[in-house]
């Protein structure tokens, strides 16, 4: 941090890194029709319907204990090692027409079959992988944190290449595009990236938006409480988290004069409730600075008769003090394994975002 901080204060970009999955439970173990699978807790408000016929594979982090010591390491099978297959049209005749899926019943993913009837031990396969991935001899596997993923890459898709289609674009987008700005900035003004955790479950943990890492980082970049609030007060946040673009086939279900469009640049979030920490003092710096970069710049607000989400933003705001700007990339299919954005709007969120953290004043 800067000397002058306390007088410019903080550039700071928000963002969150966890998206809606399947996570597997901590006793997984089922076997029925001698096939094996496991059971799975949905984490975060996750739209169930595409996780069925896809190519699965698992990852995450495994605790353990080795020579006596207990460690952790990260995880990925990689190849697909599990399905969950839908049921044929022929013994669900209703399936098009309203299907409520039993996320106990209906989610365990298939792996394998099993060998005349034999159990399958979920801990020895993590610990067969924990060797093959890392070469670690795990005399026992404690616990886990392992989640469920397509393995169908991303891709740029449409007729002109205008979409990027893939799993997590909520909200590692928004992550990747703070990373680059903040490598792509002059470096002249003191800048700050944070990615929180669990946002899509409420934030309330230790390293999410409600923990207290940010505090403690702005507590040791500014020991003394007087010089902290001057700049906590100079500072801005721009909480970046993709917004909900208007669908062509549901635009009933956006307010007609707020629909943002996909590659019709970022998108300024409004709420007069406070799911939003955006105010007009805020959002006329983000549009002013879209104005001068040239990227093109939108505003969304939810129907009145809609329930509104929210992110990071107001809840970073309300510990922190910090004035903040909800923005974010307009999205289809948000929370199902795999979204739909613009493929322009990354470069215009890019493009913003390094104007913002190389801006020589705030407002």
């Amino acid at each position: 941090a800067r000397k002058e901080n306390s007088e410019n204060g903080l550039r700071l970009v928000g963002a969150h890194t966890d998206s809606p999955c399947l996570r597997v439970k901590p006793n997984p173990e089922l076997h029925a029709q001698d096939y094996w699978q496991l059971g799975v807790e949905v984490y975060g408000g996750a739209l169930l319907a595409p996780w069925f016929d896809r190519d699965l594979s698992l990852a995450g982090r495994v605790t353990y204990r080795t020579a006596g010591k207990v460690e952790s390491q990260l995880i990925n099978f990689q190849l697909p090692i599990a399905v969950i297959p839908s049921l044929a049209i022929h013994l669900n005749r209703e399936a098009n027409r309203g299907w409520h899926i039993n996320p106990q019943t209906e989610l365990p993913p298939i792996l394998a079959q099993m060998i005349a009837g034999q159990p399958r031990d979920f801990r020895a396969l993590l610990a067969e992988q924990l060797a093959n991935e890392h070469g670690i001899s795990a005399d026992m596997v404690l616990d886990f944190e392992l989640s469920f993923y397509d393995t169908n890459p991303p891709a740029v898709i449409g007729l002109e290449n205008d979409f990027i289609a893939g799993a997590r674009l909520d909200n590692l987008l928004s992550c990747y595009a703070g990373l680059q700005a903040l490598l792509q900035s002059d470096g002249a003004e003191s800048c700050m990236l944070v990615c929180t955790d669990h946002e899509e479950v409420g934030s309330n943990s230790a390293c999410g938006a409600h923990g207290p890492f940010l505090e403690q980082v702005l507590a040791r970049l500014f020991p003394k409480e007087e010089e902290r609030i001057r700049a906590v007060q100079k500072s801005l946040l721009v909480s970046a988290d993709n917004a909900h673009g208007i669908h062509p086939n549901y635009a009933d279900r956006h307010d007609h004069n707020h629909g943002p469009k996909l590659n019709a640049g970022p998108v300024i979030k409004i709420n007069n409730n406070q799911h939003y920490a955006t105010n007009s003092e805020s959002a006329g710096f983000f549009r002013h600075l879209c104005l001068e970069n040239e990227v093109p710049v939108q505003s969304f607000v939810v129907r009145s008769d809609m329930a509104c989400g929210s992110t990071i933003g107001p809840i970073t705001a309300t510990r922190t003090g910090l004035r903040t700007v909800d923005i974010g990339v307009p999205t289809f299919a948000m929370h199902s394994i795999r979204e739909l954005a613009g493929s322009h709007d990354l470069e215009h969120l890019v493009k913003v975002l390094t104007a913002f953290y190389s801006s020589p004043e705030l407002y």
